[in-house]
C-alpha cells in the first residue's frame, strides 16, 4: 500500500529542482512509500490548463436562522414573530427566526450579521 509521508509546496525543501523544470505550473511535491515494495516514490501535482473563474454567492438557506432587532414600539410585529416561532435572545438583544419566515414578515432589512463560528445563521 502507498502512502503519502509528505506534501511540499513550492519553494518549500525538496521542490527547488522541480520548480525549476515545471515553473508556475508546479503545484505540489509528494513523497508516498509502499511499503509493500519497500520503496520510496516522488509524485508531483502539476496544473495543466487555467482559465478564468469567480466564486458564485449561495442562496442562503430558507431553513438557517437569522437574527434581528425589533423597536420596543412594534408590538404587532413583535406577535407575528412570536407566532411565526420566534425568539427572543435577551443577551444580544435581538430576536431569532427562520430566515423563510422573517422573509415573509419582510424582516430581511433588518438582518444582523452573524457572529462567526456559529452555525445555521445566515449573512
Amino acid at each position: 500500500m502507498k502512502r503519502i509521508r509528505l506534501t511540499r509546496r513550492p519553494g518549500q525543501p525538496g521542490t527547488k529542482k522541480l520548480m525549476q523544470r515545471y515553473g508556475g505550473d508546479l503545484i505540489c511535491v509528494r513523497y508516498r512509500y509502499d511499503e509493500e515494495r519497500g520503496e520510496g516514490i516522488k509524485t508531483v501535482e502539476l496544473a495543466v490548463d487555467r482559465a478564468d473563474w469567480s466564486v458564485r454567492k449561495r442562496a442562503p438557506d430558507a431553513s438557517a436562522t437569522v437574527r434581528f432587532r425589533i423597536a420596543e414600539d412594534e408590538d404587532l410585529l413583535r406577535r407575528a414573530v412570536l407566532l411565526a416561532g420566534g425568539r427572543w435572545e435577551e443577551s444580544g438583544d435581538l430576536w431569532s427566526l427562520r430566515l423563510r419566515d422573517a422573509a415573509a414578515l419582510g424582516l430581511t432589512s433588518r438582518i444582523v450579521q452573524r457572529r462567526r463560528g456559529r452555525r445555521n445563521d445566515h449573512l
